[in-house]
């Protein structure tokens, strides 16, 4: 079996170490094949590695650097101070073929315009995306994208958006032609700004994206979709707003289980199921955001990822590497381009 090596940013996020190590031990144990060269302060790494038990010496590397990203770094100062920061170094190894993704769940806006600036986007990509996965009612996940790195897009960034949703779908689901539509506030074709007209113009005559129209926000979890593409202003309120009503539901479901005796025992008995319907409400249970468009894979994380979310993360960096998905990404597109030029 052919090893995957995974750079990871261990000082990244809200609780550094004390997540990223640990999830990065459960994830040797779930893939045989799997390394870390795990990047960040050796003396906050190391406890952790002690503590393990495990015999990794050979599955992990550890490269030691003190400078981190913090969550209040400008990116643009990023960029320039923290060249020896574990976010870059980490960034740094995928670049240089040590490692096939780098997993961070650091500053946003600094690890976006690291890995632009370190790993270059795809011919034909003009801006990188961040896409993540919902939950849906038929339990089929549905793909939204931009999720923040790009606060404001035009047309011609959201055709690309949508190229890239398709494939990715289609890369990590095997599903065939991917439904893709635009968020719009109505599903008419006479609805949206121009930006979202002009994108679906495009959209329109593109063959090999199954384009479904114009969705609205409260049929993102329908399931009728596989992709919805947005800006990364909307997407990104889209998403927080998301978390936090799942959070909300989780919370009144809870409470509501534990009032008067008769709810208590009935809640026992159904114990299973109701576990089973908290995990898929959880949005940790969907940590993780690809930054596509790049010439690498970059996974970003919630900076307040606990252990089992990182590790979802780290699972969707394995399977975009493993399914080669910049290359997947690179070659629709130019077939796409081929198409529209000729």
């Amino acid at each position: 079996m052919t090893s995957l090596t995974l750079a990871l940013d261990a000082m990244g996020g809200d609780h550094g170490p004390h997540v990223t190590v640990p999830a990065a031990l459960q994830a040797l144990k779930l893939y045989p094949d799997l390394r870390f060269i795990l990047v960040g302060d050796q003396d906050q790494i190391q406890p952790y590695l002690a503590q393990s038990g495990q015999d990794i010496t050979d599955r992990i590397e550890l490269r030691h650097t003190t400078e981190v990203v913090s969550m209040s770094d400008r990116p643009v100062h990023a960029l320039r101070c923290r060249r020896d920061s574990s976010m870059r170094q980490a960034l740094d190894a995928v670049h240089r073929g040590e490692a096939q993704a780098c997993v961070s769940a650091g500053n946003t806006g600094a690890l976006m315009a690291m890995a632009k600036v370190v790993l270059k986007t795809l011919p034909g990509i003009d801006r990188p995306a961040l896409v993540s996965c919902l939950p849906t009612i038929n339990h089929k996940p549905v793909y939204l994208l931009d999720l923040g790195a790009n606060v404001s897009c035009d047309s011609d960034t959201l055709f690309q958006f949508s190229v890239m949703g398709s494939v990715l779908c289609e890369a990590v689901t095997k599903q065939p032609r991917p439904k893709v539509a635009l968020l719009n506030v109505g599903s008419e074709e006479i609805k949206g700004n121009d930006q979202v007209q002009q994108a679906a113009q495009l959209l329109q005559h593109t063959p090999q994206i199954n384009y479904q129209g114009f969705i609205e926000g409260d049929e993102i979890y329908r399931g009728k979709v596989d992709v919805i593409v947005c800006d990364g202003f909307v997407g990104n309120i889209t998403l927080k707003t998301s978390e936090g009503i799942a959070r909300l539901l989780i919370h009144q479901l809870k409470e509501g289980l534990t009032r008067g005796f008769f709810v208590r025992m009935l809640a026992k008995l159904l114990a299973p199921s109701i576990q089973s319907v908290l995990k898929q409400m959880n949005p940790d249970h969907y940590n993780g955001a690809s930054l596509i468009g790049l010439r690498g894979i970059v996974v970003k994380s919630h900076g307040n990822a606990d252990e089992t979310a990182y590790l979802q993360a780290i699972s969707l960096a394995v399977t975009e590497a493993r399914r080669r998905l910049p290359e997947m990404i690179k070659q629709r597109l130019e077939s796409i381009l081929l198409d529209i030029n000729s």
